[in-house]
């Protein structure tokens, strides 16, 4: 045992280490799993249990040594191309020139949001994303066992799951009817979080874009002409809207509105699952429970509220067929959007 330790020594102070073939080969031979100081640790078994200890210590001496030739030797290749690299370099090439940077198409499809709904009296308002339990799920209705309060769900900062990060904008709305006397008409865009696998149609962060209107004599008939307004302002006049009945803790009527897929013209595709409609929100007339919680008299006043995912939204006018690209900062991508503004 302790003649072939002697051996493999000698072979890797003398193994050549001028190039990066040479290295790798080094590595192979003697320091990787299936190397030849690997299969000596393998051979201590064989040794003699009063021998083992002084013939340990050798080959620990004999990997580390092995470990320190080939970092030198790499890093001394690693300089030598360095150098020769900035010595071939052409000093007389022309500079690369200045490029002007695009927006993302997530802020030019909010920023035309903001544009559609301001036309139509409705003003901007922003709040926290690290928000309290009370904010984001309790003055919304949501009950104490609703999944939406479950750790799958949500991203909790606390222990005591009363800090997180906010499942949706509608933590301003709260806010806003808490601060502010009716009338009230304002959009709440913003970024979300939810615990959510990463695919392409879904994502753990996303951003929204939430509405409110509360006033006396509010009607499920005043939301719709709203939302048919931003439909046919964002995607062209030719597009279609429907609401499907549904159910929202915080909304009594409830409905889901879909528009038609604009990525696939209603033939069917991966967005809109072979339907021919995508979901772009959800919407309804804001629950009296609601109002009375955040100090308003639902005697007196009435209102409804909407919510979009502007990623959706971004999708369908853009024709994007990946919500992950808009995360990756893939150039190639960004570029695409010079000149939107």
């Amino acid at each position: 045992m302790v003649e072939k330790i002697q051996q493999v020594a000698q072979e890797i102070e003398t193994a050549p280490l001028g190039n990066a073939a040479e290295l790798e080969q080094f590595r192979i031979a003697y320091i990787g799993r299936k190397g030849l100081i690997a299969a000596l640790f393998e051979d201590m078994k064989q040794v003699a249990p009063e021998q083992r200890r002084e013939v340990g210590q050798q080959l620990n001496s004999l990997k580390n040594r092995a470990q320190e030739r080939f970092d030198q030797a790499q890093e001394q290749l690693t300089n030598t191309t360095e150098s020769v690299s900035s010595n071939n370099f052409d000093f007389t090439l022309p500079t690369v020139p200045n490029t002007l940077g695009t927006r993302h198409p997530l802020s030019i499809a909010r920023n035309e949001i903001v544009r559609i709904f301001e036309r139509i009296g409705f003003n901007l308002s922003e709040g926290p994303e690290i928000e309290d339990d009370w904010h984001n799920f309790s003055a919304l209705n949501f009950p104490e066992n609703h999944p939406a309060r479950e750790m799958q769900d949500t991203f909790f900062i606390s222990q005591d799951r009363d800090k997180l990060l906010r499942t949706h904008t509608s933590n301003v709305q709260v806010r806003l009817m808490e601060n502010q006397k009716p009338p009230l008409r304002s959009i709440m865009p913003g970024r979300v979080y939810r615990n959510e696998a990463i695919s392409a149609r879904a994502h753990m962060m996303f951003h929204q874009v939430e509405g409110l209107y509360v006033d006396k004599n509010v009607s499920f008939a005043d939301l719709k002409q709203t939302l048919y307004y931003f439909a046919q302002e964002m995607f062209g006049q030719d597009t279609k809207i429907r609401f499907r009945p549904s159910f929202f803790p915080f909304t009594e009527p409830s409905a889901e509105i879909d528009i038609t897929c604009l990525i696939c013209k209603g033939e069917g595709c991966n967005i809109c699952k072979g339907t021919g409609w995508v979901e772009i929100g959800g919407s309804g007339m804001v629950d009296p429970a609601v109002l009375e919680s955040c100090g308003i008299d639902p005697k007196e006043y009435s209102g409804f509220a909407f919510g979009m995912g502007i990623e959706r939204i971004t999708m369908l006018k853009y024709q994007i067929r990946d919500l992950r690209l808009f995360t990756e900062n893939d150039v190639r991508f960004l570029r695409q959007f010079e000149g939107i503004l």
